[in-house]
């Protein structure tokens, strides 16, 4: 069943003009079908269509639910926008699809794209989000300079420079993921982090981890990230 969103939810619903447009002229929902909706809060709503209006379709909820996150913990992937913006969108697009809680697109020293459509990226996460019927959207924050981060929890930045680390080592990402943790990990830009971005993540509580022996695009890399964290948190 297609999954709609309609945050602010009340005790009577009315979906968005977005969202009223797609189910009454797209899908043909009609008076007295049933749907779904989220408020992306967690909360996932049984309603009946009462005025079936393409620009306020009014809704009666009959049930409202809980359902059980999909994953343990907390997982935040800061990812360096890609010259190629198709490519970030689809690696949002992906992320959110697997269980990612939060995206912070972040501004590197080798960045070669320094602006974002942030309301653009939000509706390719929202529909992600139904399509893949999460009841909790992950949250979307603003571009942010890398060594602007202030983040908690477990920390780990995946890069290339060798000679940053004790023994030149890095452990394989899931083995260093605790579940139930929260987790956050660190992918750079196409021309990879810098060496002071390196020194300042290392300084700063940042682990240093492998994503395999496979040199990764970008995008391919934090969706291996979430992937991981996603799979070891299950």
């Amino acid at each position: 069943m297609y999954l709609f969103y309609a945050p602010n939810i009340k005790e009577t619903l009315t979906l968005p003009e977005e969202e009223s447009g797609h189910c009454v002229q797209v899908l043909r929902r009609t008076a007295g079908d049933e749907i779904l909706v989220t408020d992306g809060a967690g909360q996932l709503y049984r309603c009946t269509i009462t005025n079936p209006h393409r620009k306020h379709c009014e809704l009666k909820i009959d049930q409202v639910e809980t359902p059980t996150p999909l994953h343990e913990g907390f997982i935040r992937i800061c990812v360096a926008p890609t010259k190629n913006i198709d490519r970030l969108e689809w690696c949002i697009e992906k992320c959110v699809e697997m269980g990612v809680d939060e995206i912070i697109p972040i501004l590197c020293d080798h960045s070669e794209r320094k602006t974002i459509n942030h309301e653009r990226l939000q509706k390719i996460l929202v529909s992600a989000a139904k399509q893949s019927l999460k009841t909790r959207f992950p949250v979307l924050q603003p571009l942010t300079r890398m060594t602007d981060l202030q983040v908690e929890g477990d920390k780990f930045i995946a890069h290339c420079i060798e000679g940053y680390e004790p023994s030149d080592h890095k452990y394989a990402l899931q083995q260093r993921i605790v579940r139930g943790h929260e987790t956050t990990v660190l992918i750079g830009a196409e021309g990879d982090f810098s060496p002071p971005e390196v020194e300042w993540a290392l300084a700063n509580g940042y682990v240093p981890v492998s994503l395999g022996a496979a040199r990764l695009r970008t995008e391919t890399a934090a969706m291996v990230a979430c992937h991981t964290a996603v799979l070891v948190n299950e």
